[in-house]
């Protein structure tokens, strides 16, 4: 691997911190960069807890950690201008972001608030600070569904089928156009489905888990063989930090876990793994422009250095033996909020 294209002098701003991805991933800059002080920001909503900051002053407690956290929403650009302000930032992760695909259905509007105005707030503030490096966090459903036998590179057309996939492509045009008008310093890093300990649980693989353990049928969209591709959120952190250090301005890079599995195959592991073995299956209406397949060419991430490390039958074991212990989190969600499977 070359030298570093850019490594962080002043301050790290990482957005969306206190959420299920950027919590996640600031033990990992942490590590990389003990002595730039690091700047935690989120909005602490539904989804973002302050208990995954406790979990994380913890597990670096005693160490110098140089991390502050401010309660700010993205889309409050008076707030967000005073802000930056204050400290010398030069290296902005944006990983705030409303994520929940079913949420989207019902609540578009704010997802185009938070995720598309939230960005735009975000790049107008980071670009007078004169800040060197904006990583903006994407998505593979920017693609919309992949034919079978198929697979997208950073080139495919944007073709989203969600109103969360559509605000998020829009922020990814959001960010080139800062590129290409303002030469800023910025790339886009999409990903696919992350798993991991600490997720939300609205999403698939926390959902399931909640239902098994209370012994319910687990509701699977359709006929279960929608396809995705499942990276633990720990291996989708280093790859983002691999790209702070040596991606390129203006570039678009995919990061794929090499897990292609259907809905039902992921299901059935769940079962197996929380032994709820006597639990069914049900089979419910398919939800509207539910993509069928996400297929992506990470030849670029690669080509940078990455590759995931976390083995999938392992990872999720840890990720469902994590909310067995902590089964106070299963219960965040509110049964008349719980969507039919959560996004898959």
């Amino acid at each position: 691997m070359n030298e570093p294209h850019y490594t962080p002098r002043k301050g790290i701003l990482v957005t969306g911190a206190a959420g299920f991805i950027g919590s996640t991933f600031l033990p990992i800059v942490r590590a990389k960069f003990p002595d730039v002080p690091l700047y935690a920001l989120d909005a602490l909503t539904y989804a973002g807890l302050e208990s995954n900051l406790r979990e994380l002053k913890q597990k670096l407690a005693g160490e110098n950690a140089h991390i502050s956290f401010h309660q700010i929403d993205i889309t409050d650009s008076t707030a967000l201008a005073e802000f930056f302000e204050r400290p010398e930032i030069d290296t902005v992760v944006n990983f705030a972001a409303e994520t929940h695909v079913d949420r989207s259905l019902s609540r578009p509007d704010v997802f185009f608030h938070t995720n598309l105005i939230g960005a735009v707030c975000l790049l107008k503030c980071a670009r007078e600070a004169g800040v060197s490096r904006f990583i903006q966090i994407s998505t593979d459903e920017v693609y919309g569904s992949t034919p079978e036998g198929e697979e997208f590179d950073e080139t495919a057309p944007l073709n989203p089928s969600s109103p969360y996939a559509a605000s998020k492509a829009a922020a990814d045009l959001a960010v080139l156009s800062y590129v290409n008008s303002y030469d800023f310093p910025a790339l886009i890093v999409r990903g696919c489905n992350n798993y991991g300990p600490r997720q939300y649980p609205e999403k698939l693989i926390p959902f399931f888990v909640c239902r098994a353990l209370e012994g319910k049928p687990l509701p699977l969209y359709g006929d279960g063989l929608h396809e995705r591709d499942w990276i633990h959120a720990r291996d989708f952190s280093a790859a983002v930090a691999l790209s702070l250090e040596y991606g390129a301005d203006g570039e678009i890079y995919n990061v794929s876990g090499a897990n292609r599995k259907t809905n039902v195959e992921i299901t059935r592991r769940l079962i197996e793994l929380t032994g709820a073995t006597g639990i069914d299956i049900e089979y419910v209406a398919d939800r509207p422009g539910h993509d069928r397949r996400y297929r992506i060419n990470c030849e670029k991430i690669s080509a940078l250095g990455f590759s995931p490390r976390v083995d999938f039958r392992s990872g999720l074991k840890e990720t469902v033996d994590w909310y067995v212990e902590h089964r106070e989190r299963l219960k965040l969600l509110p049964e008349w909020e719980r969507p039919l499977s959560g996004p898959n």
